[in-house]
């Protein structure tokens, strides 16, 4: 089985984090997004992941190396003009083989049961299987009785009883690629606009009870990072030196190589690698980047 990771996209709701770092590999819970989505692939049988990418492409290739710190292989294809999530998967053509393949948005973390969306979609027919949940306020994608898709609306704004929202997650066949446009953007919604209005089939897998998270603003990061510590209400990363005078409060994630100096508290706050905290210094609900000493209280976001 094989997927691909959308990781095209420049982060622009998740600036500033996304400056210096592209969003795949902002950490949650000390270990980058990307990190966790394709141990999530794995888990299911995927043996060959595909990632688009863009921004900060090199930082990104660096850190996937061809898949080998993960033990599965992995192609990287940089899109010197991003494509849209239409035209990134069509630039993927020569990857696939004749068999139904999985398409994840890279921002997204979720413990929904791929085995049985697959199972489902090769049941079903459809040239495309969107996994849809119910997640107000984004419920637009209208389904029939016999869960085919019959309205996937541009814009958000009508009355959406009975619409559902798309998880970021589907399933394609081959075929599929032969209605998208080559070497131009386009989003793949609009190829299943097109293929609903000329009555081949879009098939919906309803997910029920997951876990789903969406890091693609400050405020979802910061509570996929939260939600990540499960029943823990702190995280301390390796190589971390504290002194035995500093203070975690209510919760917190620490990164890997952080100093937290004498006297020092942490509350409600993100630090990612290497940040240094100095003496008697509090940081409350607050993100600090890596490789930062900080010397001042501080409220907010330091990059």
């Amino acid at each position: 089985m094989k997927a691909m990771i959308l990781a095209a996209g420049l982060g622009t709701r998740l600036l500033p984090l996304t400056l210096k770092t592209p969003k795949v590999l902002v950490p949650i819970a000390n270990r980058p997004v990307i990190d966790w989505t394709i141990d999530y692939l794995k888990s299911f049988g995927v043996q060959e992941i595909v990632v688009n990418s863009h921004h900060h492409c090199n930082i990104v290739s660096k850190h996937l190396n061809h898949g080998k710190p993960f033990g599965i292989f992995i192609d990287l294809r940089f899109e010197p003009k991003i494509l849209g999530t239409g035209g990134g998967i069509k630039n993927t053509a020569d990857f696939w083989s004749k068999d139904p393949f999985i398409v994840i948005n890279g921002d997204i973390l979720t413990d929904i049961n791929l085995s049985r969306v697959y199972e489902a979609h090769r049941k079903r027919g459809a040239l495309a299987t969107l996994v849809l949940h119910d997640y107000e306020p984004f419920n637009k994608i209208l389904i029939d009785k016999d869960l085919n898709i019959a309205d996937i609306p541009e814009t958000y704004g009508f009355n959406d009883i009975g619409r559902l929202a798309f998880t970021g997650i589907q399933i394609l066949e081959p075929e599929v690629l032969d209605y998208i446009p080559t070497d131009t953007f386009s989003d793949i919604m609009d190829c299943h606009r097109y293929l609903i209005r000329n009555g081949k089939p879009v098939g919906a897998y309803i997910a029920k009870d997951i876990k789903w998270h969406d890091i693609g603003t400050v405020n979802s990061y910061i509570l996929a990072n939260k939600q990540a510590l499960g029943n823990r209400k702190f995280l301390v990363g390796n190589r971390c030196k504290t002194d035995k005078t500093a203070y975690l409060k209510d919760w917190a994630v620490i990164g890997n190589g952080t100093i937290l100096q004498q006297g020092s508290e942490i509350r409600r706050s993100i630090l990612w690698d290497n940040v240094k905290v100095k003496d008697g210094v509090k940081i409350t609900d607050s993100i600090v980047t890596y490789s930062k000493e900080v010397s001042y209280d501080l409220i907010g976001i330091i990059i």
